[in-house]
C-alpha cells in the first residue's frame, strides 16, 4: 500500500487510466444515450487521454524531463494537454477533472500527495467539472464526481482515500437510471459516469501497488462479456443498450423518440477576453445545448450541439481567433467521404519496414515498443489517406487496441475504417502481400485477415532483466526465443536460439519463411539462418529483410 503518490506513481496511474480506457472503450460506447445516443463517449474518453499522453510524452522530451518530472508538472501537464485533445462532450468535461486535480496538486507545492491531498485534490475536480457545465444535470459524470469527492472527504489515508471515492462513484453511478430518465428508459448507467469510475479504479490500483496494468475481469465492469445487468455495477437491473441490428437506435437516433440538434460543434479559441467569453457563452447557449467553454486565460475549448453549425463558428469568430474546428453530424455521415476507393495504413517499428510496407503502397505510421502510435496517429494517417475505405494494420498487439480506437472514431468522421488483426510485423506483412488496390475494401479484407491469421510467428530478442519465463528463468542478457507471443527458449546464443525457434515453426510445415533483422542483429545472422533453413526445409522458400526494428534482433514468419 503506497503512503503517497510520487510522480512516477501519478505517470502509471495515467498508463493504467489508459489502458482501462482502451479496454472498455466499446463498452462505454454501449451506453452513451446522453446527452446525444451517438454511441463514442468510451472512444472519445480514450482518445482524449491516448493523444493527452502523448503531447505529455512529446513536451517532456522537448524539455529534457522525461521520466524526471515533478508530480506537479506530470499533473499540470497532462491537465494541458487534454484541454487540446479533448473530444465530445464527455473528453471536455475529463479535461475539467484532471486540470481540477492538477490545480490542487499544484497549489500545495508538495513533491507527493497523501491521502489528504488526493481528498482535496477530488473535490477539486469535481468542482471544476460542475463549473465548466452550463447546465449541469444530475445523474451524469458530474453527479459521480462529486459523489466520489464526499465520500472521500475527511479521510487521510491514501489507501482509503481511493477506496472510498470509487466506492461512492460506484454507489452514484448506480444511482444515474434513476436520476435520468432517458438512462432508465434505456437500461443504461450513465456513460461519462462510467468512465470516471474507471479513472477512480485505476487510482485505487496504482495506491494498492496491485501492478502496472487491468487484466480483463479485474476492473469494476466484471468481465468481458459485457455489462448486462451486473448487480454490483447497477444494481437495478441497468442493462447495455443492444447495439445496432439487436433492437439499437441507429446512431443519431433519440432514444424514445426525442430529437435534439444536428451538430457537435468544437474548437480551440485564443486571442479572447473574459468579457467576449461571456458573451460567447450566452450566444452559444440560445443556439443549442451541451455548451462547455473551458480553458483561459490564453486558450478556451469550445464545444456545443447545434443545428446552425455555421452560427456557432461565427460567434467564436466575433469572440477571438477559433482554430481546430470540427464538425460533426449526429446522423449518417456517407455522403461526405472522400471520393477514393481503398487504402492501407500500416504500422512499422523500423526503417526497413516501413520501406516495405510503402513500396507495396501502404501509408505507414512509424510505430514500435516505447513508441507505439496512439489512435490519434492512426486516424490521422486514415484521414490523409483519402479513401472510401481504409484497412488499418497495427503490426503489434499492443498497437490493436489503439487501432480499434482509431477505428471506431473514423466511423463518426465517416472514414471507414477496417482492422485487420495482425499481431507482429511478420503477419502484417504476410497481409499486405495479397492486398490489391483495385478491389475494394470487402473484396480484400477476407484475404487479408486470412493471410495475417494463417501466419506462424515467432521473434528473438534478449532479456533485459532476471524474470520467471514460461521457457523457465531468464537471466539479464539471456537470448529469448519468441513463439506465438511467448518466451518458449532460453538461451546464450542468437543463431542457435533462432533455429529453435524457427523449428518450432516450421514443425507443421510451411511453404514461406520470413525472416527480419532488427538493428542490433549481428552480421550475417539472418544470412546464417537463411542458409540453415534451405538445408533443414528444402521446399521452404526464404524472404530476407533488413527491417532496421529496435529490440529484436530477428522478427520470424512462416506461412
Amino acid at each position: 500500500m503506497l503512503e503517497r503518490l510520487t510522480a512516477a506513481d501519478a505517470r502509471r496511474w495515467a498508463v493504467v487510466a489508459r489502458a482501462a480506457f482502451a479496454a472498455r472503450r466499446a463498452e462505454i460506447d454501449a451506453l452513451n444515450v446522453f446527452p446525444v445516443p451517438d454511441g463514442d463517449t468510451g472512444t472519445n474518453l480514450y482518445l482524449t487521454f491516448d493523444a493527452a499522453l502523448d503531447a505529455v510524452r512529446s513536451r517532456h522530451e522537448q524539455r529534457g524531463i522525461l521520466g524526471g518530472a515533478t508530480l506537479e508538472q506530470e499533473c499540470t501537464s497532462l491537465g494541458e494537454a487534454m484541454l487540446l485533445t479533448a473530444r465530445g462532450n464527455s473528453g471536455v468535461i475529463l479535461s475539467q477533472l484532471v486540470r481540477g486535480f492538477a490545480e490542487a496538486v499544484a497549489e500545495s507545492g508538495a513533491e507527493s500527495a497523501d491521502g489528504v491531498l488526493v481528498a482535496e485534490a477530488l473535490a477539486r475536480a469535481s468542482e471544476r467539472a460542475w463549473k465548466a457545465v452550463t447546465h449541469p444535470v444530475e445523474g451524469t459524470i458530474l453527479s459521480v464526481s462529486r459523489a466520489a469527492a464526499e465520500a472521500a472527504a475527511g479521510l487521510t489515508g491514501l489507501g482509503e482515500v481511493t477506496e472510498a471515492a470509487l466506492r461512492g462513484a460506484s454507489e452514484a453511478l448506480a444511482l444515474t437510471p434513476a436520476q435520468l430518465p432517458v438512462l432508465e428508459a434505456a437500461g443504461v448507467v450513465d456513460a461519462g459516469g462510467a468512465g470516471y469510475v474507471l479513472l477512480l479504479e485505476a487510482l485505487a490500483r496504482v495506491a494498492h501497488e496491485d501492478g502496472p496494468a487491468l487484466p480483463p475481469g479485474a476492473v469494476a465492469f466484471g468481465d468481458d462479456s459485457s455489462l448486462r445487468r451486473r448487480p454490483d455495477w447497477a444494481p437495478h437491473g441497468a442493462v447495455v443498450q443492444p447495439t445496432e441490428g439487436e433492437g439499437a437506435p441507429a446512431r443519431g437516433e433519440a432514444i424514445g423518440g426525442a430529437g435534439g440538434p444536428a451538430y457537435e460543434v468544437m474548437y480551440l479559441l485564443a486571442d479572447s477576453d473574459e468579457d467576449r467569453i461571456e458573451t460567447l457563452k450566452h450566444t452559444l447557449d440560445a443556439l443549442g445545448d451541451s455548451l462547455l467553454v473551458v480553458g483561459g486565460p490564453d486558450l478556451w475549448n469550445v464545444h456545443v450541439h447545434v443545428d446552425d453549425a455555421g452560427a456557432a463558428i461565427e460567434a467564436g469568430i466575433h469572440a477571438g481567433r477559433p482554430y481546430r474546428v470540427r464538425v460533426t453530424h449526429f446522423g449518417d455521415q456517407a455522403g461526405r467521404r472522400p471520393a477514393s476507393d481503398v487504402a492501407v495504413v500500416a504500422c512499422a517499428a523500423g526503417p526497413g519496414l516501413a520501406a516495405v510496407f510503402t513500396d507495396a503502397g501502404a501509408h505507414v505510421v512509424e510505430s514500435g515498443p516505447g513508441r507505439r502510435a496512439s489512435a490519434g496517429q492512426l486516424l490521422e494517417a486514415a484521414r490523409d489517406a483519402h479513401a472510401l475505405s481504409v484497412i488499418l494494420l497495427p503490426n503489434d498487439r499492443d498497437t490493436l487496441l489503439a487501432a480499434q480506437a482509431a477505428a471506431s472514431a473514423g466511423e463518426q468522421e465517416g472514414i471507414d475504417i477496417a482492422v485487420v488483426r495482425s499481431r507482429t510485423a511478420v503477419q502484417g506483412l504476410a497481409a499486405m502481400a495479397v492486398f490489391d488496390p483495385t478491389l475494394p475494401a470487402q473484396r480484400n479484407l477476407p484475404e487479408m485477415i486470412s493471410s495475417a491469421s494463417a501466419t506462424r510467428h515467432g521473434a528473438v530478442t534478449i532479456a533485459s532483466k532476471d524474470a520467471l519465463t514460461s521457457a523457465g528463468e531468464c537471466r539479464r542478457g539471456d537470448v529469448l526465443g519468441i513463439v506465438g507471443g511467448d518466451v518458449a527458449v532460453v538461451g546464450q546464443d542468437l543463431l542457435e536460439v533462432a533455429r529453435e525457434v524457427m523449428g518450432r515453426l516450421l514443425s507443421s510445415g510451411g511453404e514461406l519463411v520470413t525472416i527480419v533483422a532488427g538493428e542490433d542483429a549481428p552480421h550475417g545472422l539472418a544470412d546464417d539462418l537463411a542458409r540453415w533453413v534451405e538445408d533443414v526445409h528444402r521446399d521452404a522458400e526464404v524472404s530476407l529483410i533488413d527491417g532496421g526494428q529496435p529490440h529484436y534482433p530477428l522478427l520470424l514468419g512462416v506461412e
